[in-house]
C-alpha cells in the first residue's frame, strides 16, 4: 500500500519542519501595482530599445527628431512608445520650440532597481502620486 503521509512543507531534511516564512514581509498593492505598470511599459522590446538609447545619449536627453531614424521606426510609432514610457515614468518630456526632448526619468529608476536587486524597497513601499502625475515609491 502506497505512503500517504502529508509531505507538504517538508524541506527533504527529515524534520518535517517547513522552513520559516521571509522576514521582508509582502509587497504592498500600491507598490506591486506600479512596478506591473513599469514592467508591462517594458515589454515591448522597441520601448526597452528607447529606455536604453536615452539612458545612453550624450547629455541624458535626446530630441524627438533623431529617434526615429536612430530607432528604425516612424514617428506616430515613436510617439506611441514614448507615450507608454512617459505614462509609466520612466520618461520625462521636456518641450523645446517645435520639438520633444526626452530623458529617462532617475527618480523612476529607484524602486525598479532595487526590486531587481531583490533588496528591501525603499522606505514603506507605499506609492504617491506627484505633481508631474507619476507615481513614486515614497
Amino acid at each position: 500500500m502506497k505512503d500517504m503521509t502529508d509531505t507538504r512543507g517538508d524541506p527533504g531534511d527529515g524534520t518535517g519542519h517547513c522552513s520559516p516564512e521571509g522576514s521582508g514581509g509582502l509587497l504592498g498593492t500600491g507598490a506591486a501595482t506600479s512596478l506591473a505598470a513599469v514592467f508591462k511599459a517594458l515589454s515591448d522590446p522597441t520601448r526597452v530599445r528607447l529606455l536604453r538609447y536615452l539612458a545612453d545619449s550624450a547629455g541624458g536627453t535626446v530630441c524627438a527628431c533623431h529617434l526615429p531614424g536612430a530607432l528604425g521606426i516612424t514617428q506616430p510609432t515613436l510617439s506611441f512608445h514614448m507615450r507608454k514610457l512617459q505614462d509609466a515614468g520612466l520618461v520625462d518630456r521636456e518641450q523645446r520650440g517645435r520639438w520633444a526632448h526626452w530623458s529617462v526619468s532617475a527618480q523612476a529608476l529607484v524602486p525598479i532597481r532595487a526590486f531587481l536587486a531583490l533588496d528591501p524597497l525603499p522606505s514603506t513601499g507605499q506609492t504617491s502620486q506627484h505633481e508631474d502625475g507619476h507615481l513614486y515609491f515614497s
